[in-house]
């Protein structure tokens, strides 16, 4: 018998991060402040480095594609999360869905292998001070950009084709205010065991693997600065401790999401929104005021350009 396509839904309906039209209010008038500040920092901060010729180090090389990364990422979610709070229906179409799927995870698997990346930069520029100029040429990090970007397309294009196995012919009532992996097999038309382990071994084991090794890496990097002197300690410390702060608000929530697929929890789609719209917009702010250069470099920037 030829097989047919059985997939029926056209559309998922979003039931929304909250039912209640106050919460409603009052989330969408803070992520939209939220949103108009922080968003404008993070062109600030890859117009500052791509602006400054002091700034051409790997580690500003790297900070600067963190940024772009999470404005881009900040763009998947929040501006239909903000239209929908203004719907009393909030509807999206199926191949809308695939998309912001595509996206969400291609953006976000990108910026996992990049702070993995920043990690390994980190570690020999602090470890092997001596070979850091030899070791991590232009040509190398350009290398290492192009990997990470190609290791987030393939991750997302499984997720994607996860998806697109599965038939949907029954209800369409999305229970997140956007399109994501574990609540989309939820209304599949057939037993998603397998799928959902599948989802596990791609997204949950490696978020988590790539969360343990950063920990274990930046534990190395510091257990190797102790011998330092007091001025190049402080500052291995204090770059090692914004890399920790942004690995923790990173991976912990993917991780909270994707490592258990067979159960749902009342704090899903809090973890989730703090996942996919605020915490992307804060990490290069997070790094930047931490970083001396930076800051610097930006107030000659803003004050170029205000005289």
């Amino acid at each position: 018998m030829e097989k047919e396509n059985s997939t029926v839904v056209t559309e998922f309906i979003l039931l929304g991060l909250t039912q209640s039209q106050d919460v409603q209010l009052l989330v969408f008038v803070l992520v939209l402040i939220f949103y108009l500040i922080i968003l404008p920092g993070n062109f600030l901060i890859i117009l500052t480095i791509r602006s400054d010729p002091g700034l051409t180090a790997p580690l500003y090389f790297f900070l600067g594609n963190l940024a772009f990364l999470d404005a881009s990422y900040s763009f998947i979610v929040a501006p239909r999360m903000l239209t929908d709070f203004l719907s009393e229906k909030k509807v999206i179409s199926y191949s809308g869905c695939i998309t912001q799927l595509f996206f969400l995870h291609f953006l976000g698997a990108g910026e996992m292998f990049l702070l993995v990346v920043m990690a390994f930069d980190r570690y020999i520029a602090i470890c092997q001070p001596l070979h850091y100029s030899t070791v991590m040429k232009p040509r190398v990090c350009n290398a290492l950009l192009l990997a990470l970007w190609l290791g987030g397309f393939a991750h997302s294009i499984v997720q994607v084709a996860i998806i697109l196995h599965l038939p949907f012919c029954g209800p369409n009532q999305l229970d997140n205010f956007f399109c994501d992996v574990p609540q989309i097999i939820k209304l599949a038309c057939t037993d998603t065991f397998v799928v959902e382990l599948l989802m596990v071994s791609n997204s949950g084991l490696l978020t988590l693997l790539c969360f343990l090794g950063l920990l274990a890496s930046y534990a190395i990097i510091l257990c190797r600065v102790k011998g330092h002197s007091s001025e190049g300690k402080h500052k291995a410390v204090s770059t090692c401790t914004t890399h920790i702060i942004i690995v923790f608000l990173m991976f912990g929530p993917a991780i909270f999401i994707y490592t258990h697929p067979f159960r749902a929890f009342a704090a899903d789609k809090v973890v989730s929104f703090f996942h996919t719209v605020i915490f992307p917009l804060m990490n290069p702010v997070i790094y930047t005021l931490r970083n001396q250069e930076v800051k610097a470099s930006m107030r000659r920037l803003l004050s170029r350009y205000i005289v």
